[in-house]
């Protein structure tokens, strides 16, 4: 797989449809994501976001009746072409799920696991200093630097979804896929996570599925808006929220539905 390395990112969906079964959940969505930004997915509870999402990095692939049409490509390959490697592409495109899932081992373990398997630890030290990194980019090194040993389960849920975040940093990733990151945390690790979404996204592209219209504007530069499966409006945050181009967008924000 490619590896650009220049500032510019190169994520592009076009005319993707999904079904879980029979059950058509996508239609001929397509996306294209430039730029190191962030980039929130919103629309009701049903209407495709984590679906599209879980697309982006091959997570629907564990889903036995899932079925995908259309292309994602990203740094110029396809994704679901049969040479893509879906653990490498997984390398590449980070993933923060809704609810943190630390591992069952060390705060040091959990950081330096996936980047250990993947060979990107090489040499003595390098793995210290990798975690360290990697906590101080999620914000976490100055509230776990001397328990690094101990258990990640024994952290406050915030402190779980930063350390969730520091995993995936390790891979050294372009993007970064977050689904409703803040669903499960309260107010105050909410906004942790929040400053912490506007930190990364000068070295990462962000995409973040939210239910929450306010987070979506405090935190996001451009905004899609899907409803029953189809995109029926993406432009700059701001735009969109004040002056948005379709009807139902502005139905959706005033909150005459969802």
């Amino acid at each position: 797989m490619s590896d650009h390395s220049n500032s510019l990112v190169d994520l592009r969906i076009k005319k993707v449809n999904c079904w879980y079964g029979d059950k058509k959940v996508l239609h001929d969505v397509s996306l294209n994501v430039d730029q190191r930004a962030v980039f929130a997915l919103i629309g009701p509870s049903g209407c495709g976001k984590s679906t599209l999402l879980r697309s982006i990095n091959r997570m629907n692939d564990f889903v036995s009746s899932f079925k995908l049409k259309g292309q994602i490509h990203y740094g110029g390959q396809e994704i679901y072409a049969p040479d893509c490697d879906p653990v490498e592409l997984r390398s590449k495109i980070g993933m923060v799920f809704q609810r943190p899932n630390p591992f069952p081992s060390s705060i040091f373990q959990n950081v330096i696991w996936g980047a250990k398997i993947n060979g990107l630890v090489q040499g003595k030290g390098a793995g210290e200093d990798l975690v360290e990194d990697c906590l101080r980019k999620a914000a976490l090194w100055d509230e776990v630097k001397d328990q690094l040993h101990k258990s990640g389960l024994s952290l406050s849920g915030g402190q779980q979804q930063r350390l969730c975040i520091a995993r995936a940093l390790a891979l050294k990733p372009k993007v970064i896929l977050m689904d409703e990151p803040c669903s499960a945390l309260d107010p105050i690790a909410t906004k942790k996570i929040e400053s912490l979404i506007k930190e990364l996204k000068k070295e990462y592209c962000i995409l973040v599925v939210t239910h929450n219209m306010q987070q979506a504007q405090r935190i996001s530069d451009y905004t899609a808006f899907l409803y029953e499966g189809e995109m029926v409006e993406f432009s700059e945050t701001q735009k969109l929220f004040n002056s948005p181009s379709q009807k139902l967008t502005k139905d959706y924000i005033a909150g005459d539905f969802g």
